[in-house]
This record gives structure tokens, sequence and C-alpha cells, in this order.
């Protein structure tokens, strides 16, 4: 089966492309909703982020205080260290959990930082960036999350520049002119991994699902 590593920066769209992936029928495996589905009340990472960053990490309502914590490791690279060697191993056995499971012809499988850990190329046979201009990021940042502009260049800062992350994708698309046309570059790319999903499933001697 095809699986492709789907990357981008903060705000760039990456929900809205994977969520077009999914209406054409494709596998979507989002590492941010695992995260949150391990971090929420009663998530299975709770106890060992408790154990590494103290009660304090935790919201009254028992799930991962996410304000809190994301202004701490943007602050303390060490912090983000502990958090990364807590979380990442169990959102991956995860996602190679679900992987196992698709019966779909390719898998999509959102990692905002694909690039910045290298952490899933092993997992992923092309990398599909998904790109828009940094003010737009900006913009858009704020106005789904309501972060303050200092706090989304801070995490764009953090994250690989644009021009390496376009230089290392196998795919781009680009998210600077609506919805629609969001939509037409999606479709292009869907038949196109439909096409390598045949191909790779020849290689091997058996079809692809799907």
């Amino acid at each position: 089966m095809l699986v492709i590593g789907l990357t981008g920066g903060i705000g760039s769209g990456k929900t809205a492309a994977a969520d077009l992936f999914a209406e054409h029928g494709a596998a979507v495996i989002d590492t941010d909703a695992i995260a949150h589905e391990m971090t929420g009340r009663g998530g299975a990472a709770l106890p060992l982020l408790s154990a590494a960053f103290g009660a304090d990490c935790l919201a009254p309502d028992g799930s991962l205080d996410r304000p809190r914590m994301r202004k701490l490791v943007f602050a303390d690279a060490q912090a983000r260290k502990k958090l990364e060697s807590v979380l990442h191993p169990m959102i991956r056995d995860q996602v190679r959990a679900r992987i196992a499971r698709v019966t779909q012809p390719y898998a999509i499988v959102v990692v905002p930082l694909l690039l910045e850990t290298g952490a899933y190329r092993e997992l992923t046979d092309r990398v599909l960036v998904v790109d828009a201009p940094e003010e737009q990021q900006v913009v858009r940042t704020g106005r789904r999350s309501g972060l303050p502009e200092k706090e989304v260049h801070d995490i764009m800062n953090a994250q690989m520049q644009r021009a390496e992350r376009l230089a290392r994708a196998d795919d781009v698309l680009t998210n600077d002119r609506g919805l629609a046309h969001l939509r037409r570059q999606v479709g292009k790319l869907h038949a196109k991994y439909l096409d390598l999903a045949k191909e790779a499933g020849r290689a091997t001697g058996s079809p692809a699902p799907g």
C-alpha cells in the first residue's frame, strides 16, 4: 500500500487538504488527532506526562493543559524534548497500527513536523507539502486558534523554513487561492496516487486494495 506523508507549516491548510483526500476515499491518519486522543481526559499519555511534568500540566478536567504546555515547550527546548520523548513513540505506534488496518489503495498520514523530526520517513513513500504564503499562515492561524501574531511567528520559526520544506517535497499543494483551487489540485493528486498504488501492487505481485 502507498503511504503519503502530508506536512506543511502552521496555518498552511493541512487539515483542509486531508479532508479533501478523505472525500475521495483515501484513508487519513492524523497525528494531531491521535495526540489529542492521548492527551484528552483519560488519555493513555496522561500518566506519563504527569510524571514527567508534574500534576500542574493537567487542566481542571483532567486533560492536558495544552495552552500551558504550548507556552512551556516553545520557551524551553529541554521541555519540548521531554514532551516529544513521551508522546512521539506512542503516536508512532498508533500510526503503524492504523496503517496496518487500512484497506484503501493509499493512506495519507498527516504529520506537521514530518521533515523536522524524520520520525515517520520509514513509514511513508512520498512527502506531500501543503504550502501557503507566510502572511496567510499568520492570518489563518490567528483566526482559527486566536493566538497572537508573535506566538504564531514563534511557532513558525521553530518549524522548518518554507524554502527547505518545498525543496524536500515529492508533491506540493499550493493553498493560496481558496478551497476550490485546492480541491482541483487534490483531485489530480488523488488520480496520481491511485496510479502509483497500482504500480506498487504490480511490483509486489499483489493488487492494490480497493
